[in-house]
């Protein structure tokens, strides 16, 4: 029997934290992404620029990128195209988060290096596909061909 506001009743936490770096200039949105992704068990870290993102990623080794494209100084392009000359970087899963859905952006992020293209805001089922697939290490160094 369990007591009333006991930790029962809290959500478990996942068997397995993946590690999510999420990177945007927009510090709401990231503040937000951080929020959601700490409260389903993973472990976040955060960078606004992508000087900070690729330090934070050398240090935290990330199974999971979720990198804003439009960042100011170094876009996320160069940004992704720089993690996936780290090693760290070629086996991360590395999402492409944007307001931008033309079909010429789908091709940037793919020559830059990204697995998958996501338009913001970043629905909760996605992002749990995305954890999902990163802790099986889905990221293109490891896709197959």
């Amino acid at each position: 029997m369990s007591a009333i506001g006991s930790n029962a009743e809290q959500t478990p936490r996942p068997v397995r934290r993946c590690r999510v770096l999420a990177v945007d200039d927009n510090v709401d949105i990231l503040e937000s992404l951080s929020v959601v992704i700490d409260l389903l068990g993973h472990d976040v870290r955060t960078a606004v620029d992508g000087g900070t993102a690729l330090a934070a990623g050398r240090e935290f080794a990330p199974h999971l990128v979720l990198l804003d494209v439009g960042l100011p100084g170094m876009s996320g392009y160069e940004v992704a195209t720089l993690i996936r000359a780290e090693e760290w970087g070629r086996r991360a899963v590395l999402v492409a988060v944007t307001g931008w859905a033309r079909e010429e952006d789908g091709v940037l992020t793919q020559r830059s290096g990204f697995d998958v293209h996501v338009i913001k805001p970043v629905d909760l089922r996605l992002l749990l596909t995305l954890i999902d697939r990163a802790l099986r290490g889905g990221g293109v160094a490891d896709a197959p061909g």
